[in-house]
């Protein structure tokens, strides 16, 4: 193996056949050492097989040890323990840094661009942070977090019944953790539809025509869970939908982009979308808001403190605003706390 090769954090997870979210884990435990490449994390070739042959190391003490019957893990999982969920590691505690480095890296999930230049921000300012971006969907960053596999978490789901954004889903899926919910900034969300709109298409419930042919998104996307709670509420059925089941895309761009090579119909996502792909137009239905979620440990105030404070700062504003269709107006307000 060549000491000049290194990998990036998707390689790392097809070689080692885990999620990316867990080498991100790995990456802040301080077991991978790791640097930045521009927006990427990169370790090098000799720092993962020595990872690895630790791993093996390890595996083979604790074959030995299982034929001691006394002995249990160091580590239980968090459903067979009675600790309060504030000293579980990796969940509502904060994992430690590499001492040598002197930073702690931190794991921003979201895919919306917001969040890289939060990151940059919380970077440039010396906050003694390194931010770590994976691009995981709202529903996945959630439990992410519960499974302490991220640290700053953003997220946009509907839940149709109350007109509520977010904070249904997070009381649900982050049970017995302290948290803060911040807002980053709403944003108008919609349909996609071919430029002109031929078909007419002006509202949630034009989704029953048949022969609509659908670029959907991937499960637990922010985009998709508006999709489907608006089709529960027009008493719609997904199946009615061409391509609900089998025609998936990764991020909004994606869905933009099959619309409007004609590849597709409608696609639900953000405007901004539109801005950047061309030959589409957007149907505005909704504005959505687009909130943080950190756990309220004390391990956490450092980072918590960053964040308020660049949420707050001009200088951050200023470059969203630079962004079409997003608006500031709740921007670093605390809009819940459990």
């Amino acid at each position: 193996m060549s000491q000049d090769m290194s990998y990036t954090a998707e390689e790392i997870a097809r070689l080692l056949k885990i999620s990316k979210l867990t080498v991100y884990d790995l990456i802040k435990k301080g077991d991978l050492p790791s640097y930045r490449v521009g927006k990427q994390m990169r370790v090098d070739a000799t720092d993962l097989e020595a990872y690895k042959q630790r791993s093996k190391n390890i595996s083979a003490t604790a074959a030995v040890a299982s034929s001691s019957p006394q002995q249990l893990p160091d580590r239980l999982p968090s459903y067979i323990t009675t600790a309060p969920a504030s000293e579980l590691p990796g969940i509502g505690a904060a994992l430690p840094a590499p001492a040598a480095q002197g930073v702690r890296p931190i794991v921003i999930t979201g895919q919306d661009i917001s969040l890289d230049i939060l990151a940059k921000h919380l970077e440039s300012q010396s906050t003694g942070l390194r931010p770590l971006r994976s691009y995981a969907g709202s529903l996945d960053s959630l439990i992410s977090m519960y499974k302490g596999e991220s640290d700053i978490v953003s997220t946009h789901l509907l839940d149709g019944d109350t007109g509520e954004y977010n904070i249904p889903y997070i009381r649900r899926l982050l049970v017995g953790l302290p948290y803060k919910v911040i807002n980053l900034l709403s944003r108008p969300a919609g349909l996609y539809v071919a430029k002109g709109n031929p078909l007419g298409i002006q509202s949630w419930s034009d989704l029953s025509r048949p022969g609509l042919r659908l670029a959907n998104r991937e499960q637990g996307a922010g985009a998709r869970v508006l999709l489907d709670e608006q089709l529960r509420l027009n008493s719609i059925k997904p199946a009615q939908l061409n391509g609900y089941y089998d025609q998936i895309h990764g991020s909004h761009l994606s869905v933009a982009a099959k619309v409007a090579a004609g590849e597709a119909d409608i696609g639900v996502g953000a405007e901004k979308a539109t801005n950047i792909v061309g030959q589409v137009d957007f149907i505005p239905l909704i504005m959505e808001r687009y909130d943080l979620v950190v756990l309220n440990t004390a391990a956490n105030q450092p980072m918590i403190d960053a964040l308020l404070s660049i949420l707050h700062a001009e200088p951050f504003k200023q470059e969203l605003r630079a962004i079409a269709g997003y608006d500031l107006s709740l921007t670093g307000q605390v809009l819940y706390e459990n």
